[in-house]
């Protein structure tokens, strides 16, 4: 094999591996918002040997996906949660419990909260 092959195939090793670490990654959350709702949000992530469970915090469940799609998954259940639980009026998120009752509120500062509100829990 010459030279210029081998280092042919060292960059799209490289290549390769840089679009698969995208993939893996989750969006980028807006800090402010996401702190205010962690307290809320049922669902955790706890270390194990083999990687990384999600645990929902009332029924105990715990879910082992594969350590490339963890962060997706978790993603994806914070945002089944947002649908659920979150109601945007404004700039005031409402968070509700399981009997739909209000349990607080929160004032959205700026555009850029309720952008990401609406973007990522897609109300």
């Amino acid at each position: 094999m010459s030279r210029k092959m081998f280092i042919g195939l060292i960059f799209v090793f490289i290549f390769l591996s840089f679009i698969a670490f995208k993939n893996a990654m989750p969006k980028t959350k807006n800090k402010v918002v996401m702190d205010a709702l962690s307290a809320y949000i049922p669902y955790r992530l706890e270390k194990r040997l083999g990687g990384l469970t999600i645990i929902h915090e009332k029924t105990k469940t715990r879910e082992k996906p594969s350590n490339e799609i963890v962060f997706k998954r978790l993603d994806q259940l914070e945002r089944q949660w947002g649908r659920k639980h979150l109601k945007l009026t404004g700039s005031v998120l409402s968070i509700n419990n399981d009997k739909n009752q209000t349990i607080k509120t929160l004032n959205l500062k700026n555009r850029k909260q309720i952008n990401f509100v609406h973007s990522f829990f897609g109300i």
